[in-house]
């Protein structure tokens, strides 16, 4: 509240901002890119990355659990008239390398044109796994092989380099463009980044202002993601531990499939196995309890750890839940 309440103001819009100005240049500077720009959304940022990339008509090679694809109300065909070419995921959120070949499109008047491959780092839907930096390196010959542009979808950026133990700027050497989100486990109130080349961020700016995207005193939220790259990253470690001992946790429990090795992060996953409550039951008994999740498809759910949850919090979860599969089984 106190990085907020002394920001120094401008008006974004007239690229007139300067705390506007300090959070994209430290944020240009951690991923190791010319610029950065910032947006009020994940969900902005990707379209119009996307779209910075693509005509319509054109194709980008994305997962089958990618967020945009799910999740971001179909944007990049809506608004940009672009074709999105679905690829199996893998459990640890990467698209097999000859999955992404085999995906590019020859130069033929019947097919689109393929401009683009979007991976996701860490990747929800896949238990929140981090890209490994050897795997992009392996994505991004492929890429230039074929003269295409990689753009990550990072919302969770700062976890994956935490969780692999490496630098962002090293994560993101092999790629051309990346997001990343300041309120999910940097814990600022709002807001993204997209972070690319100067010409690059330079198309994204005219795209963010056609969005309505383009907002005035924006210093007052800068100043906040400022505060969280600079206090929040280290911390991240910690919620990853947390996650780790609430799947140990759950795992032990009868009616509960939960798989501990496939937590690495801040992101666990189980699966409702009883067959004495329904999902939706059972998402409202624990909210009673005070444990809040939704049901993401029928008995699957995702808790995830954060700032705001401290090491006792996550034991008296588990206790919570002890409780309740035992009133149910």
């Amino acid at each position: 509240m106190r990085a907020i309440s002394v920001a120094i103001l401008g008006d974004d819009v007239l690229d007139d901002d300067p705390t506007i100005h300090e959070l994209e240049k430290k944020s240009a500077e951690l991923t190791g890119k010319e610029a950065a720009l910032f947006l009020p959304s994940g969900t902005m940022a990707n379209l119009t990355a996307i779209l910075a990339y693509c005509e319509r008509g054109d194709e980008v090679i994305l997962g089958d659990q990618a967020h945009t694809f799910l999740y971001e109300a179909g944007g990049i065909s809506t608004l940009g008239g672009i074709h999105s070419h679905q690829v199996k995921n893998e459990d640890d959120g990467t698209i097999a390398l000859d999955n992404i070949r085999n995906a590019i499109r020859t130069d033929n008047i019947h097919f689109p044109i393929t401009r683009l491959i979007c991976l996701e780092n860490t990747h929800n839907r896949c238990f929140g796994f981090p890209l490994k930096l050897d795997y992009l390196n392996s994505v991004k010959t492929i890429a230039d092989e074929n003269g295409l542009k990689i753009h990550v979808d990072g919302a969770r950026l700062f976890n994956a380099a935490v969780a692999l133990g490496i630098s962002v700027k090293e994560l993101c050497r092999p790629v051309d463009s990346t997001t990343f989100c300041l309120s999910k486990g940097l814990s600022a109130p709002i807001g993204s980044l997209v972070c690319g080349d100067n010409n690059f961020i330079y198309k994204v700016k005219r795209l963010r202002k056609v969005l309505g995207g383009g907002m005035r005193q924006t210093g007052i939220l800068a100043a906040a993601g400022i505060e969280a790259l600079e206090t929040m990253v280290d911390r991240l470690a910690l919620d990853h531990q947390h996650a780790k001992i609430l799947a140990d946790g759950l795992s032990s429990l009868d009616g509960l499939y939960c798989n501990p090795k496939f937590v690495s992060t801040n992101i666990v996953y189980f699966i409702l196995e009883s067959e004495n409550i329904t999902g939706q039951e059972f998402v409202s008994i624990m909210a009673k309890n005070g444990i809040q999740f939704f049901e993401l498809s029928p008995k699957k759910f995702r808790l995830v750890t954060h700032a705001g949850i401290e090491e006792k919090d996550v034991y008296k979860t588990i206790k919570i839940f002890q409780k309740v599969m035992r009133d149910k089984n």
